[in-house]
């Protein structure tokens, strides 16, 4: 058997950990650690429930099996690395206010694993880090910890995942990985375990480069969210519908006739704000990789900016509540506003960086009275409800932050009934304008026509 140790039991980690404990061959233990918030997956797991919420196609099915086939258990022991052939690094990596990442997570688990690391194991790095940070961070680390030599007496490599809270499975297995050791044997070795799960193309780099695609690839996502967000005010000033817009520009087809001058476009979608773990944090995790590891010094513009518009969009929501509620003629202190959806993304129950949070203190501090509301959500920061109708009786504004299909279907008549003002602000073009205004409401949302 293979024994392959997991550290971090979150959106990456419990699916690559059930997808490898599914193959023939493999023993998966996965570390998490016994903490107030997450120390309850470890029960969970060990029972063969799925702790991550909303739509996961196949995963609860995928953890019930590797459970009962006794391949997969879950434990907060490092010591469990001692005898592991292969060890995976999937923790957060979050960034500070300044854009600074903070490694605290990366490096205790870095130092636990270099403790107990066998010689010729394989580490792999999945976390997202700025790069340069496995060379100059990781690898020190586990050096120091195991009084190993990287490269000689066990092998480095990082190797991103892709996944999206929605499709972690399908992600995993279905799209191209990325891989790159520290040499061209740790880079082997990787190759070898992911194509056991991969259904995709494998495609060998090395170390710098992998890291780099990484953050360049979600600051790529970015960049272009923000040029929709950008159009949809643009829209908004000039009284046309961004939707619209984006479905005239986004006709153009794809033509392999001339790749070069292939006409496509891709324009993206806008909306009420960028949430997750790595969008937010991308950006600055590359900018901190440049300014740090770089030989020359980079000003970035493009991809700052566009990151400080994505943040600033619950901003703009705050605003069109505030137009809303004068429109209406009711004032913003005091008024009861239901925010529809806590977590960052449609049916699931990941609130990272979501901002539902950011418009919740916005509005807060202009004297109004938020009320949230998800129907997936476990637990949050901030106070939430998920009875949906107590979020909205009496409410003065009815907010869409998140496409949950919980909203998608509402009986408009019943809502506007339970209501203390009829009024709907839409951030994400989850309902037809004309039809909320027939119905006798006041809309207003991102991209649309404002303004009579």
């Amino acid at each position: 058997m293979t024994k392959l140790v997991v550290v971090g039991m979150g959106y990456v980690g419990i699916p690559a950990a059930a997808l490898f404990a599914d193959v023939d061959g493999f023993e998966v233990v996965g570390i998490q650690r016994r903490s107030q918030r997450s120390g309850w997956k470890i029960d969970w797991l060990n029972a063969g429930k799925n702790p991550i919420g909303g739509d996961e196609p196949g995963l609860s099915e995928l953890i019930a099996r590797v459970v009962d086939k006794k391949t997969f258990r879950v434990t907060d022991d490092f010591a469990e690395c001692k005898d592991a052939d292969i060890i995976l690094i999937d923790v957060q990596t979050p960034t500070d206010d300044q854009g600074i990442p903070r490694y605290e997570s990366l490096k205790e688990a870095s130092a636990q694993v270099g403790r107990n690391l066998k010689r010729d194991a394989l580490v792999v790095i999945e976390s997202t880090v700025a790069p340069g940070t496995t060379e100059h961070v990781v690898k020190p680390i586990l050096e120091r910890e195991s009084g190993m030599t990287a490269g000689k007496d066990f092998s480095l490599a990082f190797s991103y995942e892709r996944v999206m809270v929605g499709r972690l499975l399908h992600n995993i297995t279905q799209y191209p990985r990325i891989i790159g050791g520290i040499d061209a044997e740790s880079t082997r070795r990787a190759m070898a375990l992911y194509a056991k799960i991969i259904k995709a193309g494998l495609h060998p780099t090395d170390l710098l480069t992998a890291e780099v695609a990484k953050v360049v690839e979600n600051t790529y996502r970015d960049v272009n969210i923000a040029f929709a967000n950008e159009m949809a005010l643009l829209c908004e000033s000039l009284g046309v519908d961004v939707y619209k817009v984006r479905e005239l520009v986004n006709n153009l087809p794809n033509d392999p006739s001339n790749p070069s001058a292939n006409p496509i476009r891709n324009m993206h979608f806008p909306g009420a704000g960028v949430g997750g773990h790595c969008l937010p944090k991308d950006t600055w995790l590359l900018k901190y990789g440049v300014d740090t590891y770089g030989r020359f010094r980079v000003d970035p513009q493009v991809m700052v900016k566009s990151r400080e518009l994505n943040a600033w969009m619950p901003t703009h929501m705050a605003e069109l509540v505030e137009e809303g509620l004068k429109e209406a003629g009711v004032k913003m202190e005091g008024a009861k506003i239901s925010i529809l959806g806590v977590a960052f993304l449609e049916n699931s129950d990941d609130t990272r960086n979501t901002p539902s949070k950011t418009l919740y203190e916005i509005l807060q501090a202009k004297g109004a009275q938020p009320v949230l509301h998800d129907p997936y959500v476990r637990e949050f920061e901030l106070p939430f409800t998920k009875d949906l109708e107590e979020a909205i009786m009496g409410a003065d504004a009815m907010v869409i932050v998140v496409k949950h299909k919980d909203y998608l279907n509402l009986d408009f008549a019943r809502i506007k009934e339970k209501l203390r003002t009829p009024m709907i602000v839409d951030g994400r073009n989850a309902y037809d304008k004309a039809e909320c205004e027939r119905l006798g409401f006041v809309y207003k949302g991102v991209g649309k026509p404002r303004g009579k």
